[in-house]
């Protein structure tokens, strides 16, 4: 797909919401993009990572994020004026997880961020989208948590939602970030929950067993896929 740079200039404005609608346009001309979601410690990233094993193209939002603030990006510039210099670590990177406890329960710093990461997300993740279709890939994957709560389910049928039980949830949690009960139980009730995500889900990847479980089940999941969008899995080799 051909897309004029005026018209890209323009879509690198958009918010994040729009990057998931020009991901979502994309599986129309050539590559088919499903969903991947689920909550906090749920699992998902682990699914994300089995599907890359495999040979399947996935678009992880929270990479994208990752790379729209690294050291001499604009985003790194703006999140250090904004937040302030003592967020950059040793190795000159923003701290994020000391960022994530900055804007957590405050809804105007919250606003702050997104305002800077969202145009930076947005074109990251549409020159993905794009160079993945101008490389003929008929199938990937779109990874990101906020794709139920942004309205665009729809958009990435078939979504996949990574489930997990909230009490292997938690002890994943506080053992995966060394925080309190307390902090983790309320990083988790402040999203939406699992049980929202399940009902909008075309397939559920109950995740409650061990990593060898997850990926037979994740394989089950891709191969399902594959076959219901006449693709041969046989391209994605276990």
């Amino acid at each position: 797909m051909q897309v004029e740079s005026a018209r890209l200039r323009r879509s690198l404005q958009r918010r994040e919401e729009d990057a998931c609608e020009f991901v979502a346009n994309v599986r129309q001309e050539s590559v088919i993009f499903f969903g991947l979601t689920g909550g906090i410690a749920s699992g998902k990233s682990s699914v994300g990572r089995r599907f890359r094993e495999r040979g399947l193209p996935v678009v992880d939002a929270d990479e994208m994020a990752r790379d729209a603030s690294l050291p001499g990006t604009p985003g790194f510039e703006e999140i250090v004026q904004t937040f302030g210099a003592d967020l950059v670590q040793a190795d000159g990177r923003i701290d994020r997880k000391a960022l994530a406890a900055r804007v957590f329960g405050n809804p105007p710093n919250l606003r702050k961020l997104n305002a800077i990461l969202h145009p930076k997300i947005s074109q990251l993740t549409m020159l993905r989208a794009q160079a993945l279709t101008e490389a003929g890939a008929p199938l990937a994957c779109y990874e990101a948590a906020l794709i139920v709560e942004n309205g665009m389910a729809d958009a990435f049928r078939p979504l996949v939602v990574v489930s997990v039980s909230e009490a292997i949830q938690l002890g994943r949690l506080m053992s995966r970030d060394q925080s309190s009960r307390e902090d983790a139980t309320k990083r988790i009730a402040a999203q939406l929950p699992l049980s929202k995500k399940i009902s909008v889900a075309d397939f559920v990847i109950q995740n409650d067993g061990t990593l060898d479980d997850l990926k037979d089940r994740a394989d089950q999941v891709l191969d399902a896929i594959c076959a219901r969008s006449g693709i041969d899995a046989a391209q994605y080799p276990r």
